[in-house]
């Protein structure tokens, strides 16, 4: 009784809806998160206040060392949008193209193309008020304003379903249209390159990086999937094509993007394992299929990825300071990553590089490479042992997953 009262208290006490618009569902534990809350409010408000230090007096945001650290830390709300442009080169691209976002708007139409983004805009967030029809404004309109304009900016990908989740999500951080297509450029252009093109090589290989990921480091979680004969695509698939945008929690979610606009999509990899190392117990009682893909789905749930910002400590740790060889350990050999499994060429620099893996690693002014510079060599069978790689490489994946 005792608890039930210090539930239906919380529920009174926290907000139906959150900061996002976002309704809270049925099951939701308002005690746990008060609990939660009360306690990461506290560290909002010094990340707040060391953020402020940090951007006073204006002018972008440069990657290095002390910003790395602050972004793991978190980026408190008020500062996320103007960090997340700055580090992604988002802000640099769009300083360089004055007018052009307004300039595809009203150019030429594709007809298919409005009508491919138009059929998903009612199935984008229903549980979030703002993007209701009845809702003032409305932000359905500057979502599809946002997916059009990308469809005539690129070509290759027109429009991928899954795109809109992520533009409504940097909508909502952002509320400029403007800085929310070119965030998404940065996201599907170059940190992800060929996650949403029509053959989707960059995701086909990424997830199957995570089931070498897992044979390596969580073996006995690999040996009851193949022994299931489940693939990493039935249970994953939705983490790297929407990002985890309804899979974690809001804030948890926008935790992760924190790092994926600063490091790369490395930050996807260990997320995950994050969450495979955290339930390994849970996910191998499983018996059946079905079982198992009930499990994929608990484990996104619950207080553990609630409480984001232990999450990420857990997850990706914080950067050591400036000079901290820790903070940039040497490239591990291919062996000591891959263990048996079977790469096709030989590596000639050191380090792994697969899909749109060494985004965000190369230079501290690019957030990775373009997408005519990776090239995978032929597209992996998914579930199969050989992994084709690209032509191109660069500084390795692994050693920071």
């Amino acid at each position: 009784m005792e608890a039930a009262g210090r539930a239906q208290a919380a529920r009174g006490r926290v907000p139906r809806i959150d900061p996002y618009g976002f309704e809270r569902p049925e099951d939701f534990d308002y005690a746990a998160y008060e609990e939660f809350f009360s306690a990461y409010l506290a560290i909002l408000t010094r990340r707040a206040i060391k953020w402020s230090r940090l951007l006073k007096g204006g002018g972008a945001v440069q990657r290095s060392m002390t910003v790395k650290r602050y972004i793991r830390k978190g980026i408190p709300l008020e500062h996320r949008a103007r960090v997340w442009m700055g580090v992604s080169g988002a802000q640099a691209r769009m300083d360089r193209n004055p007018g052009y976002y307004q300039r595809l708007l009203q150019g030429e139409r594709s007809a298919s193309l409005e009508e491919a983004i138009r059929t998903d805009m009612n199935r984008t967030f229903p549980d979030n008020v703002r993007f209701r029809k009845d809702a003032e404004p409305c932000l359905q309109g500057p979502l599809y304003n946002v997916l059009l304009a990308y469809g005539h900016h690129n070509h290759g990908v027109g429009y991928c379903q899954g795109m809109n989740f992520i533009a409504g999500y940097l909508i909502l951080v952002t509320k400029s249209e403007e800085e929310a297509f070119w965030l998404l450029d940065a996201l599907v252009g170059r940190i992800l390159p060929d996650y949403y093109s029509p053959s989707m090589l960059g995701l086909k290989t990424d997830q199957e990086v995570l089931g070498e990921l897992v044979r390596t480091k969580l073996p006995a979680v690999a040996a009851l999937m193949d022994s299931h004969g489940v693939l990493w695509t039935l249970v994953a698939s939705r983490w790297f094509i929407c990002l985890f945008v309804d899979v974690l929690p809001v804030e948890t979610v926008l935790r992760v993007w924190d790092c994926l606009f600063s490091e790369g999509s490395k930050i996807i990899f260990r997320v995950a394992l994050t969450l495979l190392k955290h339930h390994q117990a849970s996910i191998l009682e499983a018996t059946s299929v079905p079982d198992l893909c009930e499990k994929f789905k608990e484990i996104t749930r619950g207080r553990f990825v609630t409480e984001c910002h232990s999450f990420m400590q857990v997850g990706v740790g914080c950067a050591g300071p400036p000079g901290d060889r820790r903070a940039h350990p040497a490239p591990p050999t291919p062996s000591a990553v891959w263990g048996g499994c079977h790469l096709g060429p030989p590596l000639s620099p050191p380090g792994l590089l697969l899909g749109s893996s060494w985004a965000s690693l190369t230079s501290p002014s690019a957030p990775g490479p373009p997408s005519s510079a990776l090239h995978v060599a032929s597209a992996p069978a998914l579930g199969g042992s050989h992994l084709s790689v690209p032509r191109r490489w660069g500084p390795g994946l692994v050693q920071a997953v």
